[in-house]
């Protein structure tokens, strides 16, 4: 299965296009945030997951809490437990170089 199978799967969003997107920025951040140039196979769900909370955000880009009919909710950027994971494959910088192994 595709991720973009998955993709819609999870969020029951048909637009093929939107999630695309959703998945490009979450693979960019992931690789930002470890100093990756590839995404490793055991991230390839962290990516998922970022971009099912990014699809989940549609709307609310901005805010840090909403009450609405005596509910209230409160968003962080991104679950901790997904840092936790990429924290486990960030590459260490030594003297302004991160060494991947290729």
């Amino acid at each position: 299965m595709t991720d973009m199978e998955k993709m819609k799967l999870l969020t029951g969003e048909s637009d093929e296009e939107l999630l695309s997107l959703l998945l490009e920025d979450a693979e960019a951040y992931v690789l930002a945030y470890t100093g990756r140039s590839n995404i490793p196979e055991q991230l390839e769900k962290t990516v998922r997951d970022l971009a099912v909370v990014a699809y989940n955000r549609i709307g609310t880009e901005g805010e840090t809490g909403r009450s609405e009919g005596g509910e209230s909710y409160s968003f962080d950027s991104a679950p901790k437990n997904i840092y936790d994971i990429m924290d486990r494959y960030r590459l260490v910088r030594c003297g302004g170089y991160a060494y991947e192994k290729k």
